[in-house]
């Protein structure tokens, strides 16, 4: 049976991103696979996915490995399907079926590489082709689908233009094609600007490295040529120049120069005016401390040795800007610096509301529901945002109008290993104290194993961080975008306290409430944060409120 190759690139998730990181490969060049199967866990910057499969057939290639950053559009994913398949893609051009042979994609002929154009040549949106009757569309994405050009190629540093070769969409001299660019921090391909870091070091060129990193390099006396790079794919880092300084400090004892320590250039013969060195000149080499002029170390005395880092690593380190790290960051730039923030603080003796909780623990309504301090303060910011509904609204700039909720979808900040997430409680306002326990612990377990939900994840408009977890009393917490109000609920702490006259030791917490104050005025603030207090010391007025 005939085979046609199918290239999926990475879709547009729903979410309105731009790209997403691979985390894991669910199948291998080579398998078979069926329609709908799971190919890869894709995590984007709102949470983990499993990326199902548009064909049935066997993997020909992978174009990005686990860790890889993939812009939407760039190719992903490389399939051999039966000829009558009939799914959304073209077929492979005369001598490209192979797997690892495939034809150049035409985005990448064009010089774009970024997946964005029409393909030429047949296929269901390709100029000239239609598509065939009945199909029915794929899962995640279809269309005119050009084939893979070979192997994957990481994401460049951003700011750093990709490799291009002599003409547009052609390799360098000597070189294989390197595939699709999959754009972003990850990685780097040979050749890139006057700015980026300098190709590998081959006959006569000098090792990738930075402009800073060089010129470092030459203020320290290292010969580039001799250092052996620790960064991505080999690039020299200040961390590697420090380290061969260090080092070279240390062998200048033995009478020669240490490893990347460039040998002392002797004085060229012309003559200058005492006390001027032109720049072609240089000075003989001092002894540095602690060494004699023979450069032998003094007795009694050793060179130096490298401080020490943190568990030994170099001593920095750069870390891609991607997903989740990404998105919260624009978000949180973006609320800081376009809705006015005030803050106010409020410290309650909340010993009253943490025996209630401990006489609940008990309750059978309660079996499989652990009524925290979050819990509570959940419920009370629940019928406190109903009695001061200013708090549970938005600004919104292009209608001219506040937007106010009638309705809570409390959020909860929640801290996983991908960075900070805040998943959101639909309708909170309807639920009990028991069922907003078990909806809390249940959003937290998601958070942690990033299986949260986009639906989860927007929507939100009130939003609560507890930092209270992390031994912390108060914070200025920052507003989730989108809404007026963030309360930040602090550790319950015993603590000296004025009980009915009587210092006694109490439990005690204290409420932080940043807000819009376009939205907000300081006397709403103040009465909502008194509400939600006042149920923390005084459970009893959860009644009063219902």
């Amino acid at each position: 049976m005939t085979t046609v190759r199918k290239l999926f690139r990475l879709p547009d998730l729903g979410e309105g991103l731009t790209d997403s990181e691979i985390v894991a490969w669910r199948v291998a060049v080579g398998d078979s696979v069926a329609l709908n199967q799971t190919l890869a866990d894709v995590e984007t910057a709102k949470a983990v996915v499993e990326l199902p499969s548009p064909y049935a057939g066997t993997v020909a290639e992978l174009f990005a490995d686990p860790g890889a950053l993939v812009e939407v559009g760039s190719p992903l994913i490389a399939f051999d399907v039966p000829d009558e398949a009939g799914e959304p893609g073209t077929a492979a051009r005369p001598g490209s079926a192979s797997p690892g042979s495939a034809a150049p994609d035409s985005a990448d002929q064009g010089g774009a590489g970024q997946g964005s154009g029409s393909a030429a040549g047949t296929g269901p949106s390709g100029a000239g082709g239609t598509a065939p009757a009945g199909r029915r569309p794929t899962l995640v994405g279809y269309g005119a689908e050009p084939e893979p050009t070979g192997h994957p190629v990481r994401r460049p540093r951003r700011g750093r233009p990709a490799a291009t070769g002599a003409a547009a969409g052609q390799p360098p001299a000597g070189q294989a094609h390197a595939g699709p660019h999959l754009q972003g921090d990850r990685g780097a391909v040979p050749g890139g600007g006057p700015e980026g870091p300098e190709s590998e070091g081959g006959p006569g060129e000098r090792p990738r490295s930075t402009p800073p990193v060089r010129k470092l390099a030459h203020d320290l006396g290292v010969d580039l040529s001799t250092v052996t790079g620790t960064g991505d794919h080999g690039l020299i880092t200040r961390a590697d120049i420090e380290a061969a300084h260090h080092a070279a400090v240390r062998g200048a004892g033995a009478g020669h120069p240490g490893p990347g320590q460039a040998a002392p250039e002797k004085p060229l013969p012309e003559q200058v005016t005492p006390g001027q060195v032109t720049p072609e000149q240089t000075l003989p080499e001092q002894p540095l401390p602690g060494q004699a002029a023979s450069g032998q170390v003094a007795s009694g005395q050793l060179a130096a040795a490298p401080p020490r880092t943190f568990g030994g690593r170099p001593r920095e380190e750069r870390i891609p800007i991607h997903g989740v790290r990404m998105r919260t960051a624009a978000a949180v730039s973006a609320s800081a610096f376009t809705a006015p923030h005030i803050t106010e603080f409020l410290t309650v003796d909340a010993t009253a509301g943490m025996k209630l909780l401990g006489k609940l623990r008990q309750h059978p309504a309660f079996a499989d529901a652990k009524p925290t301090p979050l819990a509570l303060a959940a419920k009370a910011v629940c019928l406190a945002l109903e009695q001061t509904p200013a708090l549970n609204a938005r600004w919104d700039q292009g209608a001219g109008q506040i937007v106010r909720f009638n309705y809570v979808n409390l959020g909860i900040a929640a801290a996983t290993p991908r960075g900070l997430l805040v998943p959101n409680i639909k309708d909170a306002q309807a639920l009990g104290l028991a069922d907003l326990a078990r909806s809390l612990a249940g959003l937290a377990e998601s958070a942690r194993a990033g299986t949260t939900t986009p639906h989860e994840l927007t929507g939100g408009t009130f939003t609560i961080t507890n930092v209270g977890v992390f031994g912390v009393d108060a914070g200025t917490p920052i507003l989730n975008p989108g809404e007026a109000g963030i309360l930040a609920l602090g550790q319950v702490a015993r603590r000296p306290w004025d009980h009915r006259g009587k210092v006694a030791l109490r439990d005690v917490v204290t409420l932080s409430l940043s807000v819009d104050h376009r939205v907000v005025d300081g006397e709403e603030a103040s009465r909502f944060l008194v509400d939600v207090g006042t149920i923390l010391s005084d459970p009893a007025m959860l009644i009063a409120m219902l």
